[in-house]
Parts: structure tokens; sequence; C-alpha cells
């Protein structure tokens, strides 16, 4: 079993929008309460890729198992070398390096793009498993915010994670 990543493509929508709902509806990576339309997702995706962020799609005998993407991580024009990072593997698919091959080539194609930070902002701390992928590809912590979000008739933290990508501060954009 290989994993192929590659940009990802509108008619990668359908499977994307599958996988975004498991996870927001069974899981707590996301804070969204109700998984949006395919509509929306196709707008998401649009604005991403037409702002010149990376998004990526892993692939599987032929099959997306998951996605990645690099957002503004805010819109303050001083943040425009800060992204933040958005992985969701379809929850057949874990533990068989799809996270870790989209982690490392949304890197790289952050860092070609000229973006200097990445940010990881990692919904409820016992995701354990992505802590650790992030932590595996050079992330540090930088902060938790406690009983930020509500979900699932409980309080959930946020976990603060960061890399330098290329020379990072060391030097000037």
């Amino acid at each position: 079993m290989t994993v192929a990543v590659r940009p990802a493509v509108l008619a990668d929508i359908p499977a994307i929008t599958r996988i975004y709902a498991h996870a927001v509806d069974q899981g707590t990576a996301s804070f969204e309460l109700t998984a949006p339309d395919e509509g929306e997702m196709t707008r998401r995706f649009n604005e991403l890729t037409t702002g010149g962020f990376p998004y990526l799609a892993a692939m599987i005998d032929g099959t997306v198992v998951g996605y990645a993407y690099a957002g503004p991580y805010r819109a303050r024009p001083a943040y425009r070398f800060t992204v933040e990072n958005s992985v969701y593997v379809a929850h057949d698919s874990h533990r068989r390096g799809v996270g870790k091959a989209l982690l490392e080539a949304l890197i790289e194609a952050s860092t070609e793009k000229g973006f200097r930070l990445m940010v990881a902002v990692i919904g409820d701390s016992n995701q354990a498993a992505s802590i650790g992928l992030h932590e595996a590809a050079g992330f540090k912590h930088a902060g938790v915010f406690e009983n930020i979000g509500y979900k699932f008739d409980r309080w959930l933290d946020t976990i603060l994670m960061q890399r330098a990508l290329g020379p990072g501060a060391s030097k000037p954009p």
C-alpha cells in the first residue's frame, strides 16, 4: 500500500466532503457542529486555491483517503507569512501513514510558496495522534486554550503548535 499525495482537484470534493463530515459528526478535531455540504466545501476549496494556498489530496489505490490544506492564520497583513494547517484522514484509513504523508507534503508546498511559519490549532487535548503527528514533523508546543470550545456536551481545549518553514524568522521575507 502506497500513499500518493497530489494537489486536490474539484473532482475530489465529494470524497473530501465525506471525510470532513465524519470528522465533524463523530469527532472533536473540528469545532464545527454541522458538516458543510459539497457546495460549501467547493466554495472553501476555491477560496483557498485562488488565494495561492496549497490544498492536497492523499490517494491509496485510486481512492481519496485524506486531504490537507494551508490557509491564512489570521486576516491582518502582518500575518501574511503564517499559515494554519488542516489535515483530515478518512476514518477507515487511520494509522496507515496518510496523515504523515499529507503533513510532510503540505510543509514542503507551503515552504515553496514562501510561507515562513505553520501553525497547528488542534481541537481537543485528547487528540494524541494529531499531536504526535505534528511533533514528529518538527512542530513544538506553543500553548493551550483551555475549555475554549463546547461540543458533544463537554468543554474542549485547543492545542497550539508551530513550526518554522524554510529560513523561518532568521531573515526577512
